[in-house]
């Protein structure tokens, strides 16, 4: 997960840095007071992922049980692939780390994950399945679910009022209309939605039930011109045709928050945490801000968004494998699931945590959507299709210019399938 997707939480990360060193496990070591005493366990975590009252309370229940010391070195995203690849082949790797959901698959395959269908078995039963499908390949459970992130409808209150508007939209054929009203009854733009804001474009083709590539034999390739897709990004266009931001821009170019922070856009679409940069732009608007949830077709099942988010890995060669198990039991219980989700605003990996979330509109807007959420292809092979130039959004920028979805995926395809066929 891009660490701006969780980077405005709020929550302060507690570093500790010296390097970890231990014995082996014996094989009849058990949990237990003492049972592991005079080990450390080291953790990996990112810059922003553990706050400070959730690390306190993991790290006392943990070294209380164990009787082992927990040392958490806090990392970057910046760069992070490259050095967790690089401890991965060391002799002593972190034994615990954090990993981005869309990351996973590409170090199981590289048989730097431990396998943890045991664990799965007995913490896991209820993990949501959304959240889990990341950290598990080719059948096998490699990472454990932590917690994950999405797209909610950020508004302006006071021009949806003016506009006559009383209650958020349900579906998405109100929300368009609420958008058309706020175009003709307000001097506001109705909605701030740039061409390429493609994360929000790939949450669209999940609740299409769409797949961005497609096998050709042994290979991946583009998958752009499925009507599944077309019909996502007709989806797309709809709203994007009320707005008048830049349809070959991001949502980072410029930065949509302080777009809606000058109180003339009507709402957009974007993470939580980007409330907080608008009001840092514009104190004053932070009386005006709501959220919904991002309505789908019908009433019954939010839109389509993609998760970003985060699981919890045992690194193969770490020598410490029960007592890294012990610390996820611990730091995945319900107890401190569930604490995460409170002190962060994260979504939990289980649907009955999220009443964790109660008081945190932000967040209580973007739960019901997370049982419907997905990710980008699980494929190693993923990972060179985002580099910029993102041939999907030059896909995007073509269609809301006026060329169809045929024409459109055919312009990217040359470029898509040779960043899936690069070796990784």
């Amino acid at each position: 997960m891009k660490r701006k997707l969780i980077a405005a939480i709020g929550v302060a990360g507690m570093l500790v840095s010296i390097a970890a060193c231990g014995s082996d496990d014996s094989d009849d070591k058990k949990a237990g007071a003492d049972g592991f005493k005079g080990e450390t366990l080291t953790l990996w975590a990112m810059d922003g992922s553990t706050p400070e009252g959730w690390t306190k309370d993991v790290k006392a229940a943990f070294e209380k049980k164990t009787g082992a010391k927990l040392k958490l070195e806090v990392q970057q995203w910046n760069g992070i692939q490259q050095k967790l690849t690089t401890a991965l082949s060391e002799e002593n790797p972190p034994d615990v780390f954090e990993i981005g959901n869309t990351q996973t698959a590409a170090y199981a395959k590289t048989g730097g994950l431990a396998e943890l269908s045991d664990l799965k078995e007995g913490l896991g039963a209820d993990w949501t399945e959304s959240i889990n499908k990341s950290s598990v390949v080719d059948g096998k459970q490699y990472a454990a679910p932590w917690f994950v992130l999405n797209r909610v409808v950020i508004y302006n209150k006071k021009v949806w009022a003016d506009a006559g508007i009383k209650e958020t939209p349900k579906t998405r054929a109100e929300f368009l209309k609420d958008l058309k009203t706020i175009g003709s009854k307000t001097e506001a733009e109705p909605i701030y939605l740039p061409g390429q804001n493609w994360y929000h474009f790939v949450g669209l083709t999940i609740g299409e039930g769409a797949e961005l590539v497609k096998k050709d034999g042994d290979k991946y390739v583009s998958n752009l011109a499925d009507p599944k897709v077309a019909k996502a990004m007709k989806t797309y266009k709809q709203f994007a045709d009320l707005s008048k931001a830049p349809k070959n821009k991001d949502e980072a170019t410029p930065q949509q928050a302080e777009v809606f922070a000058k109180g003339k856009t009507g709402a957009f679409i974007g993470m939580s945490w980007e409330a907080a940069t608008a009001i840092k732009a514009n104190p004053k608007i932070e009386k005006d801000i709501g959220y919904f949830t991002i309505p789908g077709a019908t009433a019954a099942k939010p839109e389509g968004v993609f998760l970003g988010g985060s699981n919890l890995a045992v690194a193969a060669t770490s020598k410490k494998q029960d007592l890294a198990k012990e610390f996820l039991k611990i730091a995945l219980s319900d107890k401190f699931e569930g604490a995460l989700a409170k002190e962060s605003g994260v979504i939990p990996n289980k649907k009955a945590l999220e009443a964790q979330l109660k008081g945190n509109a932000a967040a209580e807007a973007a739960a019901p959507a997370t049982a419907g959420g997905g990710t980008t292809p699980l494929i190693p092979e993923w990972a060179a299709v985002e580099n910029p130039p993102n041939p999907i959004k030059n896909y995007m920028t073509a269609v809301l210019n006026g060329k169809s979805n045929d024409e459109a995926a055919k312009q990217v395809e040359g470029e898509f399938n040779k960043r899936l066929s690069q070796k990784q």
